[in-house]
């Protein structure tokens, strides 16, 4: 016997707003590329030449992340029978891995500077940096309204680029008054290497959610708490729970029953699980009946 509850609350809503709010800092992140873009050539700074080009891998980081997730949206059918769900998942790890290489682009470019500094055009670096800080800002603070994964690694590139013209800021200002054009390449080093560390934990979680690793070994042993605690189950097999996107969990499970279960007891199983497990919102459920001496037709599968 099959227990199929299927909880079609996919958070459309939500997504629509995290569709929004990546659209608002895509906008903005192409825009100030090409304002940095002629910036940097006109201050002759090579530090904002390189954050031009990491904004430009941001942009297109973002882009994609923007219609990924808008694609995400989309109804089950046929070929995506659990929806596009994880195509949200698949713009966060492009963005995880542009994310990666750009910074250690940029520690390629800095280290080699600690040996060979340049003054830049000062006057020129400070204005551009207040116009980044607050454009980058404002984009930043557009994403930290959302809680998906995609938004929470885009996040983190606006966040890097927030870092990268406040130390852009600072440096401006000591080389206003000091020559130490050192400064630039030790602290883009800095909060690179801050950024690579926190983008690093994103993306491990974002390829362990690809290869259908358990999202919360917590709620694994709560789930597996309320199934086994019921009289009419003997015992648990070909339990998973896995996600689609970071958001959206699914759990299958084979419950054998005890030999004196009658139907009517089952219909009651049914319904008493159901409302226990609500409070996982999982998106899809799965659960099959099985009696103690039946035998299962996945036995031969892992366990």
């Amino acid at each position: 016997m099959h227990s199929h509850n299927h909880n079609h609350n996919h958070g459309t809503g939500n997504s629509s707003d995290a569709s929004r709010r990546i659209g608002w800092a895509f906008f903005l992140n192409v825009v100030f590329t090409i304002i940095e873009f002629i910036g940097g050539w006109l201050t002759n700074s090579t530090a904002i030449m390189a954050d031009a080009v990491h904004d430009l891998g941001d942009s297109l980081s973002i882009g994609s992340a923007w219609v990924l997730n808008k694609l995400s949206d989309k109804e089950a059918n046929s070929t995506f029978s659990y929806g596009y769900k994880r195509f949200s998942l698949l713009g966060a790890l492009i963005n995880g891995m542009v994310l990666t290489l750009g910074s250690i682009w940029i520690l390629l470019e800095s280290i080699p500077r600690l040996a060979e500094p340049e003054m830049p055009q000062v006057e020129g670096m400070l204005l551009l940096s207040i116009f980044g800080i607050a454009v980058n800002g404002f984009a930043a603070y557009k994403l930290s309204e959302g809680d998906s994964l995609n938004e929470r690694v885009l996040n983190w590139h606006l966040l890097e680029d927030v870092l990268g013209w406040v130390a852009v800021l600072i440096v401006s200002i000591v080389l206003m008054f000091k020559p130490w054009p050192i400064l630039d390449p030790i602290l883009s080093i800095g909060f690179t290497l801050f950024i690579l560390f926190n983008v690093g934990r994103n993306l491990k979680e974002t390829i362990l959610l690809f290869l259908q690793a358990t999202p919360d070994d917590k709620q694994l042993k709560e789930v597996r708490g309320v199934l086994t605690s019921k009289p009419e189950v003997k015992e648990l097999h070909h339990f998973h729970i896995w996600s689609m996107d970071g958001e959206h969990s699914v759990m299958t499970v084979h419950l054998v029953l005890r030999q004196e279960v009658t139907v009517m007891q089952m219909k009651k199983l049914k319904n008493t699980l159901q409302k226990e497990l609500e409070v996982f919102a999982f998106v899809h459920t799965t659960i099959e009946f099985e009696f103690a001496d039946e035998v299962c037709r996945d036995e031969s599968a892992n366990h």
